[in-house]
């Protein structure tokens, strides 16, 4: 895609300690760690975990904060249908998902990607989805001080998926509210506009 840089960086010491165990893993499930296909794998799974977690370097107090403005808007703000990809802290196996996110400001807005940062960085450390929802509905709170807060995540967990209980089409659905978003009124109007594809 034109435009677009992929920026990945790594603690090599931690890369270096992580695939000396995940060639022992190798080895402990039955496999061959110095055949072709396998050789370099504890490198990549290395690598990969930090990608995957990357969110332990994020602050997202910060991130909201590096885009704080004044404004006289005391309306809904709603970013809805992020993509999110997190991983179970139970078994570190993927669960993956939307995330939609509301205030209304009161005297300060942000930047409209910060919400998004915001969620990545929760999604991108071990959780679990009851906890990632509320760490985002604090963030904001804390930050921005709005009149109120909503965050309502739609996932799929590959634990459910994969291994348990199997059942492959389960989707689990959390929801957090603060302020004026605990009104029935002002939260059915939050879940009716999640709801309709307005675009």
């Amino acid at each position: 895609m034109l435009g677009y840089e992929k920026i990945e960086s790594y603690n090599q010491d931690a890369v270096e300690e992580l695939s000396k165990h995940y060639k022992k893993v190798l080895s402990l499930i039955g496999e061959d760690p110095e055949r072709d296909g396998l050789k370099d794998t504890p490198r990549r799974v290395a690598r990969s975990m930090q990608f995957l977690t990357q969110g332990y370097n994020h602050d997202p107090v910060n991130i909201l904060k590096s885009a704080m403005f004044k404004e006289n808007y005391r309306e809904m703000v709603i970013v809805k249908d992020i993509e999110m990809y997190s991983l179970c802290e139970h078994h570190m196996i993927p669960f993956i998902g939307k995330a939609h996110v509301a205030y209304i400001p009161n005297g300060y807005i942000t930047g409209l990607s910060k919400i998004v940062r915001v969620v990545e960085a929760y999604a991108r450390r071990l959780q679990v989805q009851e906890r990632l929802t509320t760490q985002i509905k604090d963030a904001i709170d804390k930050t921005l001080n709005p009149l109120g807060v909503a965050v309502v995540i739609e996932a799929q967990h590959l634990c459910m998926a994969m291994r348990g209980v199997q059942k492959q089409n389960s989707v689990t659905t959390t929801s957090d509210f603060t302020g004026v978003f605990k009104k029935e009124e002002t939260r059915t109007e939050f879940i009716h506009l999640i709801g309709s594809r307005l675009h």
